[in-house]
C-alpha cells in the first residue's frame, strides 16, 4: 500500500496506527485525518506520520481505515464519496454498520472490509474479526488480515456473524472489567485493603488468562483441575451456579448482540 489513510485518530485509531507500523507499513505512508488539531499534532510527533484534510487523504489512499463512531459514519461517507480513490479498499471499524451500508453510502464501488476489534488492541493483545465484501482482492485481504494480526489475533467470519462477534469479543473486555470490579469489592468486604484487593484480583485474572492461552487446556479442564471436592473453590462455584451465572452471561451477550443489530 503506497498510502494508508486513517480517518479518526482516537484511542482505537492510534492502536491501529501502531499496528500498521508494527506490520511494516512505513510511517511516511500513513496519513491521518483528525478534526482535533492538538490530537493530530500529538500523533504525528509520536509516530512520525503525517496529517492531511479528509478529501486530500482519501483521494490518495490505497487503503482507508474508517475509525469513526457508528452515528458519525453516514456523514463521513457523504463527505468522502466525491474524492475517494476508486480502487482503495475501505476498512470499517464501526459497530453494527454493515458492508452494504458503507457501499450504499459511498456509491463508488470500492471494496469494503468490515472489522470488529476490541480495546486490548491498544496493548497488542486484541481480538479482531474481519468480513470481506465483494471485490476485495487477495492482496487487500492479506494486507487487512496481516496488520490486524499485529494487534493480537484475527479471524475471518461471514458478515452475518459480526453481531455475535460484537457480543463476544467486541464488548467482552467490559464483562471482565465488571467482574474485576465485583471481585475487588468482595475482597474489601472480607477485610482486604483496596490496594491489596486490586493487586490480588488483577493478577489472578491476568494469570488465569495466560494459563488458559498457553496451557493448551480448555477452560473446563482448568476449572476442574483447581476445584477440589468440597473445597473452597467448589463452594464458590456452587454459589455461581445457584445464581445461574450461565444464564446471566448468555442474557448479557444477547443484549449486546441485539443492540449491535439495532445500530445497523
Amino acid at each position: 500500500m503506497k498510502q494508508v489513510g486513517v480517518i479518526g485518530a482516537g484511542v482505537m485509531g492510534e492502536a491501529l496506527i501502531a499496528a500498521l507500523i508494527s506490520y511494516g507499513v512505513s510511517q511516511q505512508s500513513i496519513v491521518i485525518s483528525e478534526k482535533r488539531k492538538d490530537r493530530a499534532d500529538e500523533l504525528t510527533a509520536r509516530y512520525g506520520i503525517s496529517a492531511a484534510d479528509l478529501s486530500a487523504n482519501v483521494a490518495k489512499a490505497d487503503a482507508l481505515l474508517l475509525v469513526v463512531k457508528p452515528q458519525d459514519m453516514a456523514a463521513v461517507l457523504e463527505e468522502i464519496k466525491g474524492s475517494i480513490n476508486k480502487s482503495a479498499v475501505v476498512i470499517t471499524f464501526a459497530a453494527g454498520k454493515k458492508i452494504s451500508f458503507i457501499e450504499a453510502g459511498l456509491g463508488t464501488g470500492n471494496p469494503v472490509v468490515r472489522v470488529m476489534p476490541n480495546t486490548p488492541t491498544m496493548v497488542g493483545a486484541g481480538m479482531a474479526a474481519a468480513s470481506l465484501g465483494a471485490g476485495v482482492t487477495e492482496e487487500q485481504s492479506a494486507f487487512v488480515m496481516g496488520f490486524l494480526g499485529a494487534t493480537g489475533k484475527v479471524i475471518q467470519v461471514s458478515e452475518d456473524l459480526q453481531d455475535a462477534v460484537t457480543a463476544t469479543s467486541g464488548s467482552g473486555p467490559a464483562y471482565f472489567f465488571r467482574f474485576v470490579e465485583a471481585m475487588v469489592a468482595g475482597a474489601k468486604e472480607l477485610g482486604l485493603s483496596d490496594a491489596d484487593a486490586t493487586t490480588l484480583t488483577v493478577q489472578t485474572i491476568v494469570g488465569a488468562a495466560k494459563l488458559l492461552d498457553e496451557s493448551g487446556k480448555s477452560a473446563t479442564t482448568l476449572r476442574e483441575n483447581v476445584t477440589s471436592p468440597n473445597g473452597t473453590t467448589a463452594a464458590a462455584l456452587a454459589s455461581f451456579e445457584s445464581d445461574k451465572i450461565g444464564d446471566v452471561i448468555a442474557s448479557a451477550m444477547k443484549a449486546a448482540r441485539d443492540r449491535s443489530q439495532e445500530l445497523a
